[in-house]
């Protein structure tokens, strides 16, 4: 499977299933938040959506991780094909998992991970949910509904 870069808006399940990926697969785990300079944290914790400015730095290391290995999972929003296109420079083979849900599910989910400290407000789920641009067809992955599956059953989907 290679490099792979499970996908999509706040709160979807990235860290939960990538990391579960990584783990079934053997290979290496990097949450992108991880990555994110100080500033961007600040802004989120603010409430103040990044912009593409503010992601171009932290894409870039993201890339960087890739890069430096031959097989690995990273959790990273990759909302925008610009921004997927940014890890493919890095990684020309790398594959994309969109996690998608109803955005009241993940608002749901959102609600209760706040109080376990996370960075990300639910206040900027609209703005993810704007910027998201789904998978192309001519771009390497697959879509998986997060609403309907379990973490385990997306890892599986993943996997197969």
């Amino acid at each position: 499977m290679d490099r792979v870069v499970v996908m999509g808006v706040s709160g979807s399940g990235k860290s939960t299933v990538g990391r579960a990926l990584a783990e079934a697969r053997g290979v290496p785990f990097l949450d992108a938040d991880d990555l994110h300079p100080e500033a961007n944290v600040a802004k989120m914790t603010a409430g103040i959506p990044l912009t593409d400015e503010d992601r171009g730095p932290w894409l870039e290391a993201v890339g960087a991780w890739l890069a430096e290995r031959s097989d690995g999972v990273v959790a990273c929003s990759a909302l925008k094909r610009a921004y997927r296109d940014v890890l493919r420079a890095s990684a020309p083979d790398a594959r994309f998992v969109h996690l998608a849900a109803d955005r009241a599910v993940v608002a749901e989910r959102i609600s209760h991970r706040r109080e376990g400290g996370h960075f990300m407000p639910p206040s900027l789920l609209h703005s993810q949910y704007a910027d998201l641009e789904p998978l192309g067809a001519d771009e390497l992955g697959l879509t998986i509904d997060v609403g309907s599956a379990t973490p385990d059953q997306a890892v599986a989907r993943a996997l197969a």
